[in-house]
């Protein structure tokens, strides 16, 4: 069993690299005009990652057999059309993920 120490250390050493990678573009481009790579990558790269974890998250579902992927396609269905309605990213990954342990849950 983990000791409670370790498991503190462990968290507070995740947590101060967290914050010191979320400081250090505010510490390097303090007085400085930001370079247009940096701008691209803060522009564009948001959603190649949420594209990256959709594909993740579909990789393994099976268009073949029984459910037919249908509660995966239900879910992501309802995450999108929240988010482009309500425009709130919280409201619509827990609205999804809700309607997809039910679906996961009840449709046999």
């Amino acid at each position: 069993m983990v000791s409670n120490t370790y498991v503190m250390i462990s968290i507070a050493i995740i947590a101060g690299v967290t914050f010191l990678l979320r400081a250090l573009p505010f510490v390097i481009f303090k007085d400085k005009k930001v370079p247009a790579y940096i701008d691209f990558l803060g522009k564009y790269l948001p959603y190649a990652i949420m594209g990256m974890l959709v594909i993740y998250c579909l990789k393994g579902v099976s268009f073949l057999r029984v459910p037919f992927g249908i509660p995966e396609i239900i879910a992501v269905a309802a995450v999108a059309v929240l988010h482009i309605w309500k425009r709130n990213t919280l409201l619509s990954i827990v609205s999804g993920t809700i309607c997809y342990m039910l679906f996961i849950r009840f449709w046999q």
